[in-house]
């Protein structure tokens, strides 16, 4: 009930795909997001297994979805507790999200990797933004495999860094994703 809640949810309302979509729908429940601050003074990285999301292959629609508060890593507790409330906000900011449509026009029902551009609304620490996000989609017998790189301004989601860590903060950050989407 739970999984069919959330294929509902992150489709009709997300996406605004109709419930009876055209293509097969695609979930994942335990994409991997990485995050890089590479600042003069300090290098920090978190991790989260617990990225969901769904694309339905017919309309190239998709939403992802990443709790904030999943992340792990950082190189001290005090420093995640930094990230969860001072600069994400994550109580207030719990998730980040990407919805929107596959630009390029591929079956992805047919196995091959493809380059593609996913379109769509960015929204982070409660700030929405249209971007274009460039990734290599691998179909095959075991599912659709997606591999991302983009960065974030912080400024473009009014994430602010205090003066006092201005040093150890990149303005800019790397992510990466990596998911298996299985069909359902």
């Amino acid at each position: 009930m739970i999984h069919a809640l959330f294929c509902f949810t992150m489709l009709s309302v997300a996406c605004a795909i109709p419930l009876k979509a055209t293509g097969q729908v695609y979930l994942t429940f335990t994409g991997e997001v990485k995050f890089k601050s590479d600042a003069p003074l300090e290098l920090i990285s978190a991790t989260s297994k617990q990225l969901r999301g769904a694309i339905d292959t017919g309309k190239r629609t998709f939403a992802f979805s990443i709790e904030m508060n999943t992340f792990q890593g950082f190189n001290s507790p005090l420093q995640r507790e930094h990230f969860n409330e001072n600069y994400l906000e994550s109580p207030r900011y719990p998730k980040a999200t990407f919805t929107g449509k596959i630009i390029e026009d591929v079956d992805l029902s047919q196995p091959g990797t493809y380059e593609v551009r996913a379109k769509g609304t960015l929204s982070i620490h409660g700030i929405s933004r249209e971007r274009i996000i460039k990734s290599q989609v691998r179909v095959d017998e075991d599912g659709i495999h997606i591999e991302s790189y983009f960065t974030v301004l912080l400024e473009e989601h009014d994430i602010s860094i205090p003066k006092i860590v201005y040093q150890k903060i990149a303005e800019e950050i790397e992510v990466w994703i990596s998911a298996t989407l299985n069909p359902q």
